[in-house]
């Protein structure tokens, strides 16, 4: 290999980043293969072709990102970044294993994939900000750069990959087995987070709390608007 290719994919030489980033890729693909499988199974399964019923699947599942934005950063930067991505990974997995059962039984409804989809909103609203700053704890301030972008990457090509195995499954095997095959792939990310040299993450610096520190940031916030 050359030492330009070598120098794109440097941070791979990490191995707590290694096993994340393969863990990763995997998760990812899983979630676009539910995201595609989930907007079918609304669309053509539980209503008659009902847009705004899919509307209100998205809605349910990223508004939470956006709404509990101060509490999920605050999570981020002041508890271990590990531990709580194993917990919002396992939540998540859990979460589409048991709408894949409900949907290879037949007995999934239409307000089952709402409640799952805001579950799952609420998860992924706090484990999207641990999952960017933990890649520092992972690789250090010298090689972040490097492995954003090919995280950036990974995400791009989870991107393509996951909707296209996901008409493959819809196709061949059913909607149901779509949601099993990602909440098992949630289990990449999780190995990878048993797995990694605790020894070898670079500590963040934990921001310190104080009584109150939350409700000043939001009362800033809202005076400069």
């Amino acid at each position: 290999m050359s030492e330009a290719t070598t120098g794109v994919f440097r941070s791979l030489r990490n191995f707590n980043y290694r096993i994340w980033a393969a863990g990763a890729l995997v998760s990812n693909i899983g979630t676009w293969i539910q995201r595609t499988a989930q907007d079918w199974l609304v669309l053509t399964q539980l209503t008659h072709h009902d847009a705004s019923a899919v509307a209100t699947v998205m809605a349910l599942q990223f508004g939470p990102q956006l709404l509990l934005l101060p509490w999920t950063g605050f999570a981020a930067d002041h508890y271990n970044q590990r531990k709580l991505l194993m917990a919002t990974q396992a939540t998540m997995g859990v979460l589409a294993l048991v709408l894949g059962l409900l949907t290879v039984t037949g007995s999934v409804r239409l307000w089952q994939v709402y409640a799952f989809a805001l579950l799952s909103g609420c998860a992924s609203a706090f484990d999207a900000p641990v999952r960017q700053t933990f890649v520092a704890e992972l690789v250090g301030d010298a090689e972040l750069p490097n492995a954003v972008a090919l995280n950036s990457t990974s995400f791009n090509a989870a991107r393509m990959i996951g909707p296209a195995l996901a008409g493959l499954l819809i196709a061949s095997v059913g909607t149901g087995w779509a949601f099993l095959l990602n909440g098992a792939s949630f289990l990449a990310v999780l190995a990878s987070l048993f797995l990694m040299r605790v020894s070898g993450l670079h500590a963040n610096a934990r921001a310190h709390r104080t009584k109150g520190s939350l409700t000043e940031g939001l009362r800033y916030v809202w005076s400069r608007l």
